[in-house]
């Protein structure tokens, strides 16, 4: 096994991922206008939550926790979540009835008019993240879609996807942590400016 060749590899893989997100104007005006929901959705007094599978989850759980802690500075809290964290829940309902609408019975107890799903999924296609972006849109929430390059089923159904310009699976995770975090960074600056 070549170490030095794969630590190279991912790094200018890395890098090349980040260069296509800094030469797309589009995707970043995009990242400025998902500030610009997640902004007054908390003003009106909403939440945010987040989904995801496997990696996905924790990267939701992460931006979750950025917003209702902190993420450069001290100030008071935001009401985010990610979906999946009540794991007597998420294991009870998919035992009970389907991994696939484990989701989708969390939005309709959480989600009001007006609140943001946050979905991330590689590939955009997973089942129980496309039922509970459907739900979402259905009950009026705004829908920002985490996805590779392909978008998936995502594509056509959160009113806002970010597919990171790639098609490998830890490439993409980092790309979208990258916007989530820029997404943070902002909505943190503006609502609670220093």
């Amino acid at each position: 096994m070549d170490k030095q060749g794969i630590i190279t590899s991912n790094l200018r893989a890395a890098l090349l991922v980040k260069e296509k997100m800094l030469n797309d104007s589009p995707f970043q005006q995009d990242i400025a206008k998902a500030v610009d929901v997640i902004v007054d959705c908390f003003r009106k007094g909403g939440k945010v939550l987040f989904c995801g599978n496997g990696g996905s989850a924790a990267d939701a759980q992460h931006l979750a926790a950025e917003l209702s802690g902190r993420y450069y500075y001290d100030r008071p809290p935001l009401f985010a979540e990610a979906l999946h964290v009540n794991t007597s829940y998420l294991t009870a309902v998919s035992n009970d009835y389907s991994f696939d609408i484990s989701y989708l019975r969390l939005v309709k107890a959480f989600v009001s008019r007006g609140d943001v799903l946050v979905s991330l999924s590689t590939s955009g296609n997973s089942k129980n993240i496309v039922n509970a972006v459907r739900e979402a849109n259905a009950m009026g929430a705004y829908t920002i879609g985490l996805t590779g390059e392909g978008g998936g089923q995502l594509a056509g159904l959160c009113q806002m996807v970010f597919k990171v310009p790639s098609d490998d699976t830890p490439r993409i995770q980092e790309g979208q942590m990258f916007v989530g975090h820029t997404i943070c960074e902002m909505v943190e600056r503006i609502i609670f400016p220093q």
